[in-house]
């Protein structure tokens, strides 16, 4: 599905067989596997393993890993087509996947378009190598716990150092990092192997923010590492979305999953990642805006089947349907012109295509 345009101006957008093939995979598997346990899941607020060993035997865990290193090699585009789908079986492992394919692509097609020095380029394709292996070998996954509360004394507005505000910190040891800090609405808590972990790196002199922005692999299980909190939301239960507390943990330096500083560059330019979690929403609405005209159609168990609604029940669907395939079309045209760096059209349609779903 790309944005090629030719003498007539018309743009395809079209799927390709690649994208097809996978697209197919993913809804019989949101159809036969997801959907049915959905309710379950949500109503105990239990992480969806059972998914995730679906998407596992699929080859799915692997979709955003680049093909040299035995994935699917799937880009940005083709992993929201995916998404897409995957959520109309259960949201929960929708929202959940994004983090681990998004992290996935940080290391992969991102950190390829991201410009950097010979040195620390050869350094991260030696470390990601084995990361890639593990997912594709191992079947392991990822968590991302990116938020974090305000601490007291601490603001969330604007400052003069740098991108965006870490708590969490890390100390530069022998061989590696000790890092403390504490993250909220941490989906996939204490079910993902591995949980991609921003960091601010201190006590290091004059570096500016972006050399000290570190992105730090912590297993679920490293000493140090708690999951607290309850968890008994209204919706979206199944992501298991807890407290992660890190008390002095020990990263070693092979634990980089984007070289020093990268990560606060992807940050500030990678303005299409958010639309990652568009493409569940957007599969959410999808899926919601077809079970209600199947329901006013007489086409699920316990409709009343009749045959005309009231007019204003027709403008109510007429609208919701407007609505959607508006909002569809200018996602799709958002997520097949993804690439680093954006330009500033690129960037805004980004914004206006995550911000339109959201709604």
């Amino acid at each position: 599905m790309k944005c090629r345009t030719g003498s007539d101006r018309l743009m395809d957008m079209r799927l390709t067989p690649f994208q097809q093939e996978l697209v197919d995979r993913a809804r019989r598997l949101a159809t036969e596997r997801f959907a049915p346990r959905a309710a379950r899941l949500d109503r105990e607020a239990a992480f969806p393993f059972e998914d995730y060993d679906d998407l596992r035997k699929e080859g799915l865990l692997a979709l955003c890993v680049p093909e040299a290193h035995g994935g699917l090699g799937a880009d940005f585009e083709t992993y929201c087509l995916v998404a897409e789908q995957i959520a109309r079986g259960n949201a929960s492992t929708a929202l959940t996947y994004n983090m681990h394919c998004l992290t996935m692509m940080l290391m992969g097609e991102m950190a390829d378009r991201y410009e950097m020095p010979e040195e620390k380029r050869a350094r991260h394709e030696r470390l990601r190598a084995e990361k890639f292996r593990e997912v594709v070998e191992k079947g392991v996954f990822y968590g991302q716990p990116h938020s974090e509360p305000v601490e007291e004394g601490e603001t969330d507005t604007a400052f003069s150092v740098g991108g965006r505000r870490f708590g969490t910190e890390a100390r530069k040891v022998e061989g590696g990092y000790r890092v403390t800090g504490r993250k909220f609405f941490v989906s996939l808590s204490g079910a993902a192997d591995y949980f991609a972990t921003p960091a601010i790196l201190v006590d290091e002199g004059n570096l500016t923010w972006l050399e000290r922005t570190l992105y730090l692999k912590v297993p679920r299980d490293a000493d140090g590492v708690t999951f607290e909190g309850e968890w008994d939301p209204i919706g979206m239960r199944a992501t298991v979305s807890r407290e992660m507390h890190l008390r002095d943990v020990f990263v070693p330096d092979s634990g980089d999953i984007l070289p020093p500083g990268v990560f606060g560059g992807l940050y500030l330019t990678a303005s299409h990642a958010p639309m990652g979690f568009s493409a569940t929403f957007l599969g959410l609405a999808v899926e919601a805006s077809e079970t209600a005209l199947a329901y006013l159609q007489g086409g699920l168990a316990g409709a009343p089947g009749r045959p005309s609604v009231s007019p204003s029940a027709s403008n109510g669907v007429a609208e919701m349907v407007l609505k959607l395939e508006a909002t569809r079309s200018l996602f799709y045209h958002a997520v097949s012109e993804a690439k680093l760096p954006p330009t500033p059209e690129t960037r805004q349609r980004a914004r206006a295509a995550h911000v339109t779903v959201q709604r």
